[in-house]
């Protein structure tokens, strides 16, 4: 009887461990932007990961109808009025700018999203390639911020993509 009871509890404890240790790998950050620059932009950035993969999800407003691009900046610092506190693309593999998936491309090479006529513009994008919190210094987004751009990027230019200035920003802080 006080094996099955010890083996009982056994399979208890481990079954509890493997759910807490699934649960605690499910994280959120969710941030507000701040307008920028004289901007008018608004909105939310989100990052949730799960399963080794994080989503990204912004939802931006205020913002000129056009092609804007957003990107993950090296410091979790918006305190500048341009934004310039937050410090260039994050890229920590020191690669040339470039489009997300292309042969080279910046860590924080998220891209361009399009705002319609009203002003509101969105975009999503899931990566292996980053995480929240983690001990890789190369895919940790904690402490660094997100900038959406007053213009597109062009995918080229070195090493910014000629975005134009920082519209709005947020520090991706836990």
């Amino acid at each position: 009887m006080k094996k099955i009871l010890l083996s009982c509890f056994t399979v208890a404890l481990i079954m509890t461990s493997c759910k807490t240790k699934t649960d605690s790998t499910d994280q959120k950050i969710t941030m507000q932007l701040e307008a920028k620059s004289g901007s008018n932009a608004s909105g939310t950035a989100t990052f949730v990961e799960s399963n080794g993969e994080v989503t990204f999800t912004a939802k931006i407003k205020g913002l000129k109808p056009g092609v804007h691009a957003i990107h993950i900046h090296e410091k979790g610092d918006c305190s500048a009025a341009d934004a310039t506190s937050a410090g260039g693309h994050w890229n920590p593999t020191f690669e040339k700018h470039g489009k997300w998936g292309a042969s080279e491309y910046h860590k924080g090479d998220i891209g361009n999203f399009t705002v319609d006529a009203s002003g509101n513009g969105s975009i999503t994008m899931s990566t292996d390639e980053w995480c929240i919190g983690c001990d890789d210094d190369n895919k940790n987004i904690v402490g660094k911020s997100i900038i959406v751009h007053e213009g597109a990027d062009d995918f080229i230019t070195q090493p910014t993509g000629d975005a134009g200035g920082r519209a709005a920003c947020a520090a991706i802080i836990k």
